[in-house]
């Protein structure tokens, strides 16, 4: 009886290793993908680069 428990075990725990393992595998084997930054509005960008210019003086 001991042997039937102790082999249900070994079975069950090799199948969650097994599952595991797959989702893992998976998860690094999937490309993630990034948004394109918005363009930059030609006004915006010097107005940023005058007011940190004031704030260090």
């Amino acid at each position: 009886m001991i042997w039937v428990v102790a082999i249900i075990c070994i079975v069950i725990t090799a199948i969650v290793l097994y599952l595991s393992i797959l989702t893992l595998d998976k998860g690094y084997g999937y490309k993630h993908k990034i948004d394109p930054l918005p363009p930059k509005v030609e006004g915006e960008a010097d107005d940023n680069d005058e007011e940190s210019s004031d704030r260090s003086n």
